[in-house]
């Protein structure tokens, strides 16, 4: 699953507010209590593994000129939630990208 967020910053606000915030991403999952693994491969590329409720779920964050792509592998039983996940990708990732 894809979900590409849209902005006008920079990539190099981009990475520096996503390197700043990633601790938060285990916030964003229900019940706040998540493992949260991250991973820089090379600069426009934070790769992510998250852990919650016997849940495993990898992916990545590809920075772009003007977007920021969210990459989700959801396991094929969980599936039926990708409206769900997209949805809130897309709240929390503009959070993570939005000046504090």
């Amino acid at each position: 699953m894809r979900v590409p967020i849209p902005h006008d910053i920079g990539k190099e606000e981009v990475r520096r507010r996503l390197h700043a915030r990633s601790h938060e991403i285990g916030q964003f999952v229900p019940g706040g209590v998540a493992d949260v693994q991250t991973a820089w491969p090379n600069e426009d590329r934070m790769d992510l593994s998250v852990k919650a409720m016997g849940q495993g779920i990898d992916g990545s964050v590809i920075i772009e000129d003007s977007q920021v792509i969210f990459e989700v592998n959801l396991p094929p039983a969980l599936s039926f939630v990708e409206p769900m996940v997209a949805s809130a990708i897309r709240q929390q990732g503009q959070k993570l990208i939005a000046p504090k």
